[in-house]
């Protein structure tokens, strides 16, 4: 059989073995749990295994930092080689168990980082688009392997398209004109695919600009234009029912027309009703006997489904393929661990430093307090692997400092909770949870439970401790403060918390409505650990259970259970039997410096299927914080987070802030590394910290030129900005030189500075280049990173830092002709230490194309508008094409400069709603109408062409003038 044949070019393997599998053969290789084809002897093949910062799902595997985490490297060969890592590991498992650990990767997650209330912030590089490329291409390069024939896995670049959002996922739809589409989306996914490191792309929950991704023309005609390669398209989990599901986008009337669209679409492989791919083989049988497609769409899905497992080795002998000698020993191996530690250490960004308290003098700190709830624990994320062990900060100081030189505080309450109607809330016959807990002191005790299981898909056996009334409640609850967020009951301003028993160190959980203290802390996809403390008129407070969305209530029986109402709930009053601030304070102010450690829980407020409502530190964190500190000023804070926090009080009073993604297994030595400065803290911010969620647009505008979002366009001044990051050195930069002040459109310039280390001490430098197009046609960014180089300097040393910049980098997209343009003008060339923190500065002058008004006779498309008010982009028709509707009375489309020379008629392409629209000179609001037509509301889809004539011609700046909401115009025929 030629596909069996490695001298054999790839197509024609694949179009053998296409020619032998019969049409349901075919149909059932669709889904994402590809069925064996026995009479052929080929194997069954699926889809999907998580490795978005190490092997995910599938037991213990090295866990390296979080992906924003590795994008604050700034390093891509550290990313390339965490990704090489990552692929082994894979691979191994796969070996170990085939069915398990399948070959097709779901990483690495390309969305730029729009805004940082998103809940999966975690997961994406950076909030550029450039840089995201840049490292999405790293890891991918380090999946696939570098072997010129097979790939060691087959990357997954996620989610495409347009997707930052959490809360309604599913139905929301992000709008995404032209320039942002292919100035700010579409470049993050580009290089990866264009180099081939990425073979598939995942489509996203979201629609775009009305219409579903997962039948975005942009499949086709953008993202397989990029490669001569075949690109595998996946959905995502159970994203194909929800076309046509009433409850979500009921886009298509029925699943066999979804699939059918998803599928002609560009969609190869169907993720949906988990293994049960008779859902997906009945709906696509269905539409080929209804004619929506034919079995050449079939095949054109099939063939690049088996292209990759083509490529993947599948059908080859085993010895050809360097990558089948991988054994299980490659996972957790020292190497991987080596490995982990300097990724931990290279993202690790200082922040702040004043006041010479880092890095530490070992002769002056001998004793360090931990302080904060993250101080003795490791979080892992939804995509994490289960860690193969923890290095604590408090475990990385003491193995430098000495277990009894390192002291420890967590800093929760401790409190009872004592029901209105008599006794209190406490656990019947606690057994003790596995494993000793630390104290403040480092003795046993229920201080801390030391066995809190990170993993959060894996629940740690423990003995059912039944919640009741009591007389007393000698123990109480140690209380976590997540942070706020509306949650599902809409309770905005109220944190989320997690109780945790004092009499058997395990978590306050939900099992069959009854209260148990059992878990081992928040875990799982669905959380059950989480409640809210809901005050009521008369100042009692209520127990909100989140998951259930009630409220805890007590039977006469004396077990707590929750189901209930509000108006249901048991009425409780909080004492409290230890503050967290009041120990944690005592502890510090015996130590020569205090490290806190605060930040989020992965699987609490911020997280796939929830974004933030803000950027503030909890407030018993923020408590925390502000005793210590008060009790000893020698205090650094260390924020271990999965996105940034509006720390504004830390920022002017502590000497010292640090910030690391969650770090991994190694982070507590990583830590240690950089704060006695062993190693240098070499991250920088790959995203904006602002001061406030005040300063941030709607998180559902995907907008960023006309809302002035992200570093590229954002006004203010910034608490951190993109790009910034301390060192131990101290530089200085000489004058920017250029080594041409012109340049023609296809040419390029070397920009060259002079950056000395004035310090005491070794430190390594991120020179990072900027430019802004001084004038334009359109609204520009303010400032752009265009490149960066990085370098390390002794004390005294200097040297020249050169990058080089193409003309072809500073284009963008033109409306008026629809493509990428570089336009003559002069461009400000910009060298820093971040996107505000600007050392020099020269004037590069390019000579493009000089971008004059629209001419027209000819098509203007509605979507292709400068600027627009009260308007949405929705989609033409379900198969291609965007138009733009009005969502107020008086909204208005913006051309610009508009030459109607030969123009005496214009046709509309009116739908939607019933009403007016009219072409307008100069001013929207009372500028002379030129042509006016009404449309007579027939339907989302039915356009009308009305013909009108115009009453001018000439140069005008053209408006287009809605004069009710719901009316959709498409475009515009000047003849």
């Amino acid at each position: 059989m030629n596909f069996r044949d490695p001298s054999a070019p790839v197509p024609d393997r694949v179009a053998d073995l296409l020619g032998r599998l019969t049409l349901p053969e075919k149909i059932a290789l669709l889904h994402q749990h590809q069925p064996p084809v026995p009479r052929l002897s080929v194997g069954g093949f699926r889809t999907g295994t998580e490795a978005l910062h190490g092997l995910a799902w599938l037991g213990e595997a090295t866990v390296f930092p979080q992906a924003v985490g590795l994008g604050a490297s700034w390093d891509p060969d550290l990313v390339r080689r965490v990704g090489a890592a990552v692929g082994d590991e894979v691979r191994a498992s796969h070996h170990k168990d085939p069915s398990g650990a399948g070959l097709n990767v779901w990483a690495p997650v390309v969305n730029p980082l729009r805004d940082p209330r998103w809940g999966r912030n975690e997961e994406g590089y950076s909030e550029d688009a450039w840089l995201t490329g840049l490292m999405g291409e790293a890891y991918a390069r380090g999946l696939r392997g570098d072997h010129p024939v097979y790939l060691k896995t087959a990357p997954t670049l996620k989610h495409f398209l347009g997707y930052n959002n959490e809360n309604d996922r599913c139905v929301s739809s992000s709008n995404l004109g032209p320039r942002v589409l292919h100035e700010y989306e579409l470049p993050a996914y580009r290089p990866a695919i264009e180099s081939g490191a990425a073979v598939a792309v995942m489509a996203s929950y979201n629609l775009v600009n009305g219409r579903p991704a997962h039948v975005s023309p942009h499949l086709n005609d953008d993202l397989r234009s990029w490669t001569g390669d075949e690109v595998l398209v996946v959905s995502d989990a159970y994203a194909p029912s929800n076309l046509a599901d009433p409850a979500q986008q009921a886009y298509f009337p029925d699943h066999a027309t979804s699939h059918a669209a998803s599928l002609k679409a560009g969609v190869d492989s169907f993720t949906d009703a988990d293994a049960n791919s008779h859902v997906t083989i009945g709906r696509l049988t269905e539409a080929l006997d209804r004619g929506l497609i034919d079995e050449a769409d079939v095949d054109a899905a099939v063939r690049r489904v088996l292209t990759i497992r083509m490529r993947l080795g599948e059908f080859d002998p085993a010895e050809a393929n360097p990558f089948t000698g991988l054994d299980p020993d490659t996972v957790n191996c020292p190497a991987h661990q080596a490995l982990a530690r300097e990724a931990a250490t290279r993202s690790i960004v200082l922040l702040k430093q004043e006041c010479r308290l880092l890095p530490f003098d070992r002769a002056q700190v001998r004793r360090v307090a931990v302080v904060g709830p993250l101080g003795d624990q490791l979080m892992a994320d939804w995509y994490s692997g289960t860690l193969p062990y923890q290095v604590t900060a408090r475990d990385g100081l003491a193995a430098r400092l000495g277990a009894d030189q390192v002291t420890f505080a967590e800093g929760a309450d401790r409190v009872a909770l004592r029901l209105v109607g008599g006794g209190y809330l406490a656990v019947a016959d606690p057994a003790p949870a596995r494993g000793a807990a630390r104290a403040a002191d480092g003795r046993a005790d229920d201080a801390h439970a030391a066995d809190v299981d990170a993993d959060p898909g894996q629940d740690s056996p423990a003995p059912a401790a039944p919640v009741r009334r009591a007389f007393a409640d000698p123990h109480g609850f140690d209380v976590f403060d997540w942070g706020s967020h509306p949650g599902p009951a809409g309770h905005h301003g109220t944190s989320v918390l997690a109780l945790r028993s004092a009499a058997n160190g395990r978590h306050l959980t939900v099992r069959d409505n009854l209260l148990v203290a059992d878990a081992p802390g928040p875990h799982g996809w669905d959380v059950h650990e989480t409640f809210r403390l809901v005050e009521r008129a008369d100042g009692t407070l209520s127990l909100h259970h989140e998951l259930s969305r009630s409220y805890l209530t007590v039977g006469e029986d004396g077990v707590a259970a929750v189901g209930a109402t509000f108006e249901q709930a048991a009425r409780l009053q909080v004492e409290v039997r230890r503050s967290g601030p009041e120990q944690a304070a005592a502890v510090a102010a015996e130590a020569d410096a205090v490290v806190v450690v605060l930040g989020n829980h992965p699987l609490v407020n911020g997280r796939e299927t929830e974004d933030r409502e803000n950027l503030s530190l909890p407030p018993a964190q923020e408590a925390l914080l502000r005793a210590v500190y008060a009790a000893n000023p020698r205090t650094a804070l260390v924020l271990t987070s999965s996105y940034p926090y509006a720390i504004s009080w830390a920022d002017v009073h502590l000497p010292a802030v640090l910030w690391s993604s969650h770090g991994g297994q190694e982070f507590g030595h990583a830590l240690a590394d950089v704060l006695f400065g062993d190693a240098e803290p070499a991250g920088r911010l790959p995203q904006t910290w602002y001061r406030s969620h005040c300063e941030l647009p709607d998180l559902y505008d995907y907008d960023i030129i006309t809302s002035d979002a992200t570093y590229l366009y954002y006004r203010g001044t910034p608490l951190y900005p993109f790009g910034h990051g301390l060192s131990w050195g101290e530089f200085e930069y000489g004058a920017v030189s250029l080594d041409t002040d012109a340049i023609d459109a296809d040419g390029t310039v070397t920009v060259t500075v002079e950056v000395t280390n004035v310090g005491g001490r070794a430190g390594e430098e991120v020179v990072q280049l900027y430019t802004h197009q001084q004038r334009s046609r359109v609204k520009q960014p303010l400032r752009r990173l265009r490149g960066f180089r990085r370098i390390r300097l002794e004390p005294g040393e200097r040297t020249l830092v050169s990058i080089e910049l193409a003309a072809a980098d500073l284009s963008f997209w033109d409306v008026t002709t629809g493509r990428p343009v570089v336009e003559a003008a002069r461009h400000k060339v910009m060298v820093g230490r971040s996107a505000t923190d600007i050392r020099g500065c020269a004037t590069l002058t390019v000579r493009g194309e000089r971008i004059g008004a629209r001419r027209l006779p000819g098509l203007l498309r509605a979507a292709d508008h400068d600027e627009g008010c009260g308007v949405v982009l929705v989609d033409t028709a379900p198969e291609r094409g965007d138009a733009v509707r009005a969502t107020d009375a008086g909204a208005w489309l913006s051309f610009g400069a508009t030459d109607l020379t030969g123009c005496d008629e214009v046709v509309f392409a009116v739908a939607g709603g019933a009403g007016r629209v009219a072409l307008v000179a100069d001013d929207p609001l009372d500028g002379e109408v030129l042509a006016e037509a009404v449309g007579a509301g027939e339907g989302r889809y039915a356009y009308q062409k009305i013909s009108c004539p115009l009453s001018t011609s000439g140069r005008t700046d053209l408006y287009l003038v809605y004069d009710a909401p719901g009316i959709i115009v498409s475009e515009l025929v000047f003849a």
